[in-house]
């Protein structure tokens, strides 16, 4: 698509400008030059009104979503192939004759274009890979540009708050790939990174399929040897950098012994057994699952030539995400608010598991980023809160995050907490799981629940205003 318009020549406008997958792209564009312009229903709503002043600041003409900003056939709508053929910008485009792409089609021509792109997949761990994996080859003189789904707080100033994106002056394209629409085919890397496959939108075997042919169009692969799908997927590929933490084969692994679990940090000496030399890493991110999207990032970074050495040192200076394991504050009586982007079963997991290495009850918030999702995964979810919960903990689950539309709301919140019930019941756990419809009453009843030394984590995908819902609870926690 890229070869056959100039980017800055034409009138750009986005369709849900400020989602977490549109925002970056239209900051990229508008990086290099284009005209940005949009609409978005959460702006129409009066939701994170903060950001949608931000972006009006930059030079991003922002309109409601009625159809008014589409006024020339020569306008490129951007929406995703989620968008009904109902939305008024979606109507007026079509009156009009305006060229449609989606995200996916526009992202992957940008991609595709550059000398060097690096793709990072998988189901769990893309952004803080790719954040970490960014700020490797920009600590190291690259200046990559960066499309991510989260804020990258080592890019984020007070200027621009708002870093999902960074649009570098080198020749590097990084970015994380999707699997939940298909459009991971759509990339050609030079390097293919893959993180882990676990069941998320899509079946098992789709997943595989997709994630395989990832891998096989990849010019040079890191790949994930602790995950067993991943390994069999990679089992005979050539130019492949592997990494792992319980794989002591993988090129790139750590001493079991040196590993250090701290309550906001984990610490371990990395080892390169392809010259057997030692470095010591310490990431500002607790648990092992981020040890690993650390090793997925220096074995990515090692495939596009960085040594493993200078991607340790520079993962030091590595700030971390925006609702990633993300520590709003801690009270007096020692009860910390986490803001986390967990949504499917293993990004839960382990965020949970991370709190449950420490000591102090949990309280998990958890709203569903939608009613399809619900019902792909709800009895995975309800065994993860199940399995790795514990005694006295306690688990609410709102109703699913809902902006309009023509979506099934039939089967929601309520099939989960009953099955989480059960199950923790059938294991002997005493896990208090309770459904409570609105974001209001959820508030009233972690207030009225929380006691010193709780960890009270909130969770969720697909709305901005959970770290709001987070900030606001800190004042009224003992």
């Amino acid at each position: 698509m890229t070869d056959m318009i100039d980017l800055t020549s034409i009138p750009w406008y986005f369709c849900g400008i400020g989602g977490s997958g549109m925002l970056p792209l239209a900051q990229i564009l508008h990086g290099m030059g284009a005209h940005v312009s949009g609409s978005d229903r959460s702006n129409d709503q009066g939701r994170t009104p903060e950001k949608f002043d931000w972006l009006e600041d930059h030079d991003f003409t922002l309109f409601p979503q009625d159809g008014s900003g589409v006024t020339s056939s020569e306008q490129v709508i951007v929406a995703s192939a989620a968008v009904e053929d109902t939305v008024p910008e979606i109507v007026r485009a079509k009156e009009l004759g305006c060229k449609r792409v989606t995200r996916a089609d526009l992202l992957s021509s940008l991609f595709n274009d550059e000398d060097a792109g690096i793709a990072i997949a998988g189901t769990s761990g893309k952004s803080t890979t790719t954040a970490m994996l960014g700020w490797i080859l920009y600590d190291n003189g690259r200046d990559p540009t960066i499309m991510n789904g989260a804020v990258m707080k080592n890019f984020a100033t007070a200027a621009s708050p708002y870093a999902s994106a960074h649009v570098g002056r080198g020749s590097v394209f990084v970015s994380e790939v999707d699997e939940s629409d298909g459009s991971i085919a759509l990339y050609r890397p030079t390097v293919g990174l893959l993180l882990n496959v676990s069941l998320d939108h899509k079946s098992m075997e789709e997943l595989c399929q997709l994630f395989g042919d990832f891998l096989r169009v990849s010019r040079t692969r890191a790949v994930n040897l602790d995950d067993e799908e991943v390994r069999q997927l990679a089992d005979g590929l050539d130019n492949t950098v592997s990494f792992a933490i319980e794989t002591d084969t993988a090129d790139i692994t750590v001493d079991p012994a040196s590993i250090e679990s701290n309550p906001l940090s984990i610490v371990a000496t990395v080892i390169d057994n392809r010259d057997r030399s030692h470095h010591q890493l310490h990431v500002a991110m607790p648990g092992r699952h981020n040890l690993s999207n650390a090793l997925a990032a220096i074995a990515a970074a090692s495939a596009a030539g960085v040594p493993v050495e200078k991607a340790v040192a520079s993962l030091g200076s590595f700030k971390g995400l925006a609702r990633r394991f993300d520590v709003i504050g801690t009270t007096p009586g020692a009860v910390s608010v986490i803001d986390d982007f967990g949504h499917n079963p293993e990004k839960c997991a382990a965020t949970l598991r991370t709190l449950k290495a420490h000591p102090g009850r949990i309280i998990a918030f958890f709203q569903p980023h939608g009613y399809g999702p619900l019902r792909q995964m709800g009895h995975e979810l309800a065994e993860t809160f199940a399995r790795e919960l514990g005694d006295g903990d306690r688990v609410l689950f709102s109703d699913p995050v809902y902006f309009g539309g023509t979506v099934d709301r039939s089967e929601g919140s309520e099939r989960i907490i009953r099955l989480i019930e059960q199950l923790s019941e059938a294991t002997g756990k005493d896990i208090r799981a309770d459904y409570i419809p609105t974001r209001k009453a959820i508030a009233d009843r972690i207030i009225q629940l929380a006691r010193p030394g709780d960890r009270i984590v909130v969770m969720g995908a697909r709305d901005d205003t959970l770290t709001e819902f987070a900030e606001k609870l800190l004042p009224f926690l003992p």
